[in-house]
């Protein structure tokens, strides 16, 4: 074991995807509590920064505009702003002619791969094992592994820290009775993440099958349709949602994915929180409204010579079992919620659109265990500036992006809250007010009471009939 016994950071990010880059590019060049420069290190067991590869299928865009880049919301001056990556392309009058609020996705990828290759204190290739308190430093300590590019340890180091971010993502998840077949390398039972890995084999499978009502599951979905022959598409779409619903795209129902919206949902108590993130479902599951336009006009277009597509698309099915037929189709066991009838379907390839869960942070925390305070449920507690709530013994800070949605509600994932948050994070841990924060960012106001903190009371605003000590 190396250790790095120089000064200790102020904050280390684990895990570099969107939010903690967003993170690190917000931090640099911004002074510490005393005299000197912000010190952050990040680390990422990646080699290099790749923002879901297995699903820039050609046309699919960002559901989120432009302005909700890496640093725009907190900072529009920054450097890392997406028009200032088009200026640096010298593609800002294209992108002006082009007049896209919404970005392709892999336009979204190579701009966050620019800042990535252009900030300091990144290091790819290195994978964080564990997390200690040192008591007698009052700092973290941080042990990693640095990998070849074939994943194999070449070095291992510590480095200490007051702060630290974790930004370890999502994991596909994949229902637990199609875990076998999707663990077994002969049958093409793939997540919709691994998606342009595996695009050539699914499209040679006679049918194929896709599970998920989402967006991911209808960009899948649509690209395999305007790949297969009229007549002979032999597709299959099923979701476990009573329809292929849009999203929620309204201007007023974007108003939960605000700082107003947040602070007032983490007021709420911890039952109400639990009722509210699943009934929101449409707010962040649902399909693009033109993404549901293109998949009916490509399959209109195929009446035009008479005769019905061969596609079958049924929403309100779970999948209750699932099976290998042979060496090369799979046979899924059918459930409909609403007729209570059961049904078999064979198929030659089944896409997983089933979406992502939050990566457990126990196995990395376990060092940390004793400090951690935990709901009723046994999460994390997350206070209002996105902090772990630790034992009182400790007096450096563990921040959380993306891993609070049971706390901070559906923005937790949200591109759009990503400098914001940021923002606040950087605010917190300087302990100054190097990003303002908005007062009022949403014309709804979400509850009868408002917190102390939030804004002042406007002429007119509804009051609680009954105040509260």
């Amino acid at each position: 074991m190396t250790a790095q016994l120089d000064a200790p950071h102020d904050l280390v990010g684990i895990g570099i995807g969107p939010f903690n880059l967003s993170l690190a590019a917000l931090a640099q060049g911004l002074p510490d509590q005393g005299a000197g420069e912000l010190a952050t290190a990040f680390y990422d067991q990646r080699h290099d920064f790749r923002w879901h590869p297995g699903l820039l299928i050609d046309g699919t865009t960002l559901q989120v505009p432009f302005l909700a880049d890496l640093v725009t919301l907190a900072n529009p001056t920054s450097p890392w702003t997406f028009l200032n990556y088009l200026r640096h392309k010298e593609r800002l009058f294209p992108f002006y002619f082009a007049e896209q609020f919404h970005i392709q996705r892999a336009e979204y990828d190579a701009y966050c791969r620019w800042v990535a290759g252009r900030l300091p204190g990144l290091h790819f290739g290195h994978q964080v094992d564990a997390v200690r308190w040192n008591p007698e430093r009052d700092l973290f300590e941080v042990d990693y592994t640095q990998l070849d590019t074939d994943g194999e340890a070449v070095a291992l180091g510590r480095t200490y820290t007051r702060s630290l971010a974790l930004g370890i993502g999502t994991a596909p998840y994949v229902p637990e009775p199609l875990r076998p077949l999707a663990e077994a390398p002969t049958v093409p039972v793939i997540h919709s993440a691994d998606y342009l890995d595996n695009r050539r084999r699914i499209l040679g499978a006679e049918h194929v099958t896709v599970i998920g009502s989402g967006q991911s599951g209808a960009e899948i979905f649509l690209d395999l349709l305007r790949s297969r022959p009229a007549g002979r598409e032999r597709l299959t779409w099923l979701a476990r949602t009573p329809s292929f619903a849009p999203m929620e795209y309204s201007k007023l129902g974007l108003e939960h994915f605000t700082p107003d919206y947040t602070r007032y949902f983490h007021a709420l108590p911890e039952p109400v929180r639990d009722q509210l993130v699943p009934a929101q479902w449409q707010l962040h599951k649902g399909i693009d409204a033109g993404t549901i336009a293109a998949i009916h006009e490509e399959l209109y277009r195929r009446t035009l010579d008479g005769g019905w597509p061969d596609a079958v698309l049924t929403p309100g099915v779970s999948v209750r079992t699932a099976g290998r037929v042979a060496t090369t189709k799979v046979e899924l066991h059918l459930d409909h919620a609403q007729q209570g009838t059961r049904s078999r379907l064979t198929t030659d390839a089944v896409v997983l659109a089933t979406g992502y869960r939050e990566r457990p942070l126990t196995g990395l925390l376990a060092g940390l265990d004793p400090y951690l305070r935990k709901d009723s449920s046994g999460r994390p507690r997350i206070d209002e500036r996105h902090r772990m709530i630790l034992d009182p013994s400790v007096t450096g800070s563990i921040f959380v992006q993306n891993g609070e949605r049971h706390s901070h509600g559906v923005g937790a994932p949200d591109l759009g809250l990503a400098a914001w948050r940021s923002a606040a994070i950087l605010n917190t841990l300087t302990g100054k007010e190097p990003y303002p924060q908005p007062a009022r960012t949403a014309f709804t106001t979400f509850g009868l009471e408002q917190a102390e903190h939030t804004r002042p009371r406007p002429a007119g605003e509804l009051r609680p009939l009954v105040d509260h000590p």
